[in-house]
């Protein structure tokens, strides 16, 4: 489990039991009380890479804003209403492609505890409509379960919501934690997949492929249909052949019949993140190779080839109807 050697707690949300779970799970840290979590996370002049390196948690309340809607650099799903939502803000991985790293002024990790909030605004976003909603984009929910308990409270929430349908994205190995409740249908586990030698390059502290894919199978045993993330694709030298191996392997490990669909994007980001970042980390590695600004939007300059040739691998083994490619669907 990871530690914190502070904790920082708003005083409105100390009696929250959410908030007293937390703190008995370390009886060690330091628990300092605020006003505002923005006391805190948004200093001026603060160090987010050091702040990731010695990350300390702060429990705070949401206030406003509670519901976005969705990006254009996330694939839709041909959802018209799609939205996304965090009650978390940073993550304990640590991947070099990350955009919170040029989103946010700190690097600590800030939980809402404040649920039901949440769950009051969807009530009313639901009401005559039926809505598509990511919960995982600005954190890994499922692997800070433990911590938490937010993806059960969720997956409660969304059965007796029949016009939501939740997305859970993760590279987490965790699904032993969410295995043994009721998962309804309108609840998509979304696990991202990239080639070990990709994930050992651009995603520290996340768990193997294989440990993911482990986790894959136990909820597919459970009767679950999940989604497979091939995205950010990264390069990487040898690209053609580690990425033609790694969709071999995948669909060898996994059987196409719980897999629901599958969706393939090219690294990108806008382009105020990506400045942030390289002022960040100067010799990153996702600035190592040809990237192009296309409106506003930074990518890879062959980021369409390096999307279609993993499209290409991804159909030898599943139905084209069910792979979602995020610049373009080739016609053939």
């Amino acid at each position: 489990m990871k530690r914190f050697s502070h904790i920082y707690v708003e005083k409105e949300v100390l009696p929250n039991p959410i908030t007293q779970n937390i703190l008995k799970k370390f009886p060690k840290s330091k628990v300092v009380l605020i006003d505002r979590y923005s006391e805190v996370f948004n200093r001026p002049n603060q160090n987010y890479l050091i702040q990731k390196e010695r990350q300390n948690l702060i429990l705070a309340q949401k206030r406003y804003d509670f519901i976005y809607k969705g990006s254009k650099l996330c694939e839709d799903f041909k959802n018209s209403n799609f939205y996304h939502t965090s009650n978390i803000f940073n993550c304990i991985y640590d991947c070099d492609y990350c955009y919170l790293q040029g989103m946010y002024p700190s690097g600590h990790l800030v939980i809402f505890v404040n649920i039901e909030d949440y769950f009051k605004e969807i009530d009313k976003l639901t009401q005559d409509q039926k809505v598509y909603l990511s919960i995982s984009y600005e954190t890994d929910l499922l692997a800070l379960e433990y911590l938490t308990g937010f993806t059960k409270q969720w997956i409660e929430y969304a059965k007796g919501n029949k016009n939501l349908v939740i997305e859970i994205r993760t590279k987490s190995a965790n699904f032993s934690s969410v295995e043994f409740i009721d998962i309804p249908s309108n609840v998509i586990f979304a696990w991202t997949l990239l080639p070990q030698p990709v994930i050992d390059k651009y995603e520290k502290l996340t768990p193997s492929l294989s440990k993911r894919i482990e986790s894959i199978k136990r909820a597919i045993s459970k009767g679950l249909k999940v989604r497979i993330s091939i995205e950010p694709v990264m390069y990487i030298e040898g690209f053609e052949k580690i990425y033609k191996n790694f969709v071999e392997y995948v669909f060898s490990k996994i059987p196409k019949e719980g897999i629901q669909d599958v969706n393939i994007g090219a690294f990108r980001m806008v382009k105020e993140q990506a400045k942030k970042i390289e002022k960040l980390k100067e010799y990153s590695p996702i600035f190592c190779y040809d990237t192009v600004l296309k409106d506003g939007i930074f990518t890879y300059k062959e980021a369409e080839y390096f999307e279609e040739f993993v499209y290409r691998e991804v159909i030898k083994y599943i139905e084209k109807e069910k792979v979602y490619v995020l610049n373009k669907l080739p016609s053939n």
